[in-house]
C-alpha cells in the first residue's frame, strides 16, 4: 500500500516539477540553467526520478518512514510550487 500511495505522490510531483519549470519564473530558468550541462537541463528531472526512486525501494524494503517522509517532501513541494505559480516568490 505504501508504495502505491508513494507511487501517486510521484506523479503529483512530476506534475508539479513540470509545471514550475515551464512557468518562466526566474528561479525555474536559474534551475534550468544550473542543471544545463547535466543531460541538456532534464538533470532536475533525473533528481526527481531519484528521490522517488528511492523512496519506492525503502517502502519495498520495509522501512515505515518511507510514506510519510515523501508525503512530507510532496508537501513541500506543493507549498514551494504554489508559491512559484502565484507569484508569491
Amino acid at each position: 500500500m505504501a508504495t502505491i500511495l508513494i507511487f501517486l505522490c510521484g506523479i503529483i510531483n512530476f506534475a508539479l516539477h513540470k509545471a514550475t519549470m515551464e512557468s518562466g519564473h526566474p528561479m525555474a530558468a536559474q534551475m534550468h540553467a544550473l542543471f544545463q550541462g547535466f543531460m541538456r537541463g532534464w538533470g532536475s528531472y533525473m533528481l526527481e526520478y531519484l528521490i522517488l526512486l528511492s523512496a519506492l525501494g525503502f517502502a519495498a524494503l520495509g522501512y515505515t518512514i518511507a510514506l510519510p517522509a515523501y508525503i512530507v517532501y510532496t508537501g513541500m513541494n506543493g507549498l514551494a510550487g504554489w508559491a512559484i505559480l502565484t507569484g508569491k516568490i
